[in-house]
């Protein structure tokens, strides 16, 4: 089985530049045609969060667009610039997404991994947090199937990375530390798999790996002092893909040059 994850997608209107500085969406086209020209074809593909710049419809509209050229199934999470109402709206026809507005968490059961989304987003808010719904959910879905393995995608990470101006709005201190009991108790997850941070990172967490997506816009600047987020521009856009083997789920990072 093999996984493509794109993250950090950060689409913006047509015809504009993110930040004054970067063509998003051609970006994003760029990775679709080398996800296309993969072979094997990866199985599905993984949209860990900020899909778009500003939760936009027309923003949406754009991003169905520039994703229509993927013929396995896309799976879509809402990150910190994401609008859930707006994204469950636009991408209705995916049955796995709940009614607009709802948290978007939801299982994907007929791969040989199995997939749990958990949706980090707190509405006005660049950090994230799972409620205790959600880890409810999470721990009872881990329970109901223990002999699979598991990937969990979510956007914001349970890690401090060390880049500090991102640690500040990561995941809340007590949704990591109820996430990773949880974790701890269930050892068929493979990987935790995230976004956010607009670098490549690994760590082993809690009896796991956390893995976080670099992005198919922009990298972040490697500071580990800096207080505010800047931009690379030497780093091109990138995408991860993760290959189960039948015993090992193994991730590779993949730039788009």
């Amino acid at each position: 089985m093999i996984i493509a994850q794109i993250s950090d997608l950060h689409v913006g209107e047509k015809g504009s530049l993110v930040y004054d500085r970067f063509d998003t969406g051609a970006c994003l086209a760029r990775c679709v045609q080398h996800i296309l020209r993969l072979r094997p074809p990866p199985d599905a593909v993984l949209a860990t969060g900020d899909l778009v710049d500003s939760g936009t419809d027309s923003e949406y509209r754009r991003l169905r667009e520039l994703l229509a050229p993927l013929a396995m199934p896309v799976y879509l999470i809402p990150g910190n610039h994401d609008d859930r109402a707006a994204l469950c709206s636009e991408f209705r026809d995916h049955a796995y997404l709940p009614r607009p507005g709802e948290p978007v968490r939801y299982a994907v059961e007929q791969y040989p991994v199995r997939l749990l989304a958990l949706d980090t987003v707190v509405p006005g808010a660049d950090g994230g947090a799972l409620d205790a719904a959600q880890l409810d959910w999470l721990d009872a879905q881990l329970a109901v199937v223990s002999g699979r393995p598991v990937l969990i995608f979510m956007h914001h990470p349970p890690i401090k990375t060390g880049i500090r101006c991102m640690d500040e709005i990561g995941l809340d201190a007590a949704s990591a530390g109820r996430l990773g009991t949880i974790v701890e108790r269930h050892h068929q997850i493979e990987r935790i798999t995230c976004g956010h941070v607009h670098r490549g990172i690994q760590a082993r967490w809690r009896g796991t790996t956390v893995s976080v997506c670099p992005s198919t816009a922009f990298q972040g600047i490697l500071n580990l002092h800096a207080d505010e987020f800047d931009a690379a521009a030497d780093e091109p856009p990138a995408y991860q893909l993760h290959y189960w083997n039948g015993s090992e789920l193994v991730t590779h990072t993949v730039s788009v040059t």
